[in-house]
Order: structure tokens, then C-alpha cells, then sequence
């Protein structure tokens, strides 16, 4: 699959929660305290996004 969540951490320590396509890095998600925390992010991420709006300014 191309698309794929990754978490890490980051420089600070936290865990991130990140979202690649071919390995390319899309976007990612603020530090967590801990990998669940992170894992919580992708859930809420694959339960609510697919309703969201799309909004263009």
C-alpha cells in the first residue's frame, strides 16, 4: 500500500503521528506524550475524516 501512518519521535521526545504516501511525508500530527496517544490520533483521524468538509479560502 502507498499510503501509510508512521509513528516516531521526534526531537523532543514526544510521538508523532505521521501520514506518507511513497515514503513522501504529507503531514503529521503534534507530539504526544506517549505512542497511545498517537495511536488515539490516527483512530480519530480515520473515524472523523472521511465526513469532513473540505473548505478552500
Amino acid at each position: 500500500m502507498a499510503h501509510k501512518f508512521v509513528i516516531e519521535k521526534n526531537k523532543a521526545g514526544d510521538f508523532v503521528a505521521k501520514f506518507k504516501h511513497n515514503s513522501e511525508l504529507i503531514w503529521w500530527t503534534e507530539g504526544y506524550e506517549s505512542r497511545a496517544s498517537a495511536r488515539n490520533a490516527i483512530a480519530s483521524i480515520l473515524k472523523n475524516g472521511p465526513g469532513a468538509e473540505v473548505e478552500e479560502e
